[in-house]
């Protein structure tokens, strides 16, 4: 058997609010969507969902959402240059997103920045540093 991944799944508290993160971070994601229990986005081959609560709450009535300061997934979102990460950074801090780490750069040869969407989801920004 060879299983593939496709989809990454979001649990969200609020569509609306989560959906608006992730429009201002580039992603084409339908305005009519907001309202919607489950929403599919393809990704370049790959499918971003979004579910409610509620929604994973209806076929798992035990499921509660991670508590503490840790997480189990992050996302990743690349930049064209460092000098973009910052202007991300800088965006998404402005707009009053929480920001987790401020942009650095990182031993691996990366301009990076962490920040966090609206439920708590650790949102990278990265980019190649030139090469000396």
């Amino acid at each position: 058997m060879k299983l593939r991944p496709t989809v990454i799944e979001l649990v969200v508290s609020d569509m609306a609010v989560t959906l608006a993160f992730y429009r201002r971070l580039g992603l084409d994601i339908a305005s009519d969507a907001d309202d919607q229990p489950h929403v599919d986005l393809d990704i370049g081959g790959m499918h971003l969902a979004f579910d409610t609560e509620d929604t994973i709450r209806s076929f798992d009535p035990a499921w509660t959402p991670p508590s503490g300061g840790g997480h189990r997934v992050a996302l990743g979102f690349a930049c064209a240059s460092p000098g973009e990460v910052d202007a991300a950074w800088a965006d998404l801090t402005g707009a009053g997103y929480q920001g987790h780490l401020p942009p650095w750069d990182a031993f691996w040869g990366m301009r990076y920045a962490v920040v966090r969407d609206p439920d708590g989801t650790p949102v990278d920004l990265f980019a190649e540093l030139p090469r000396v």
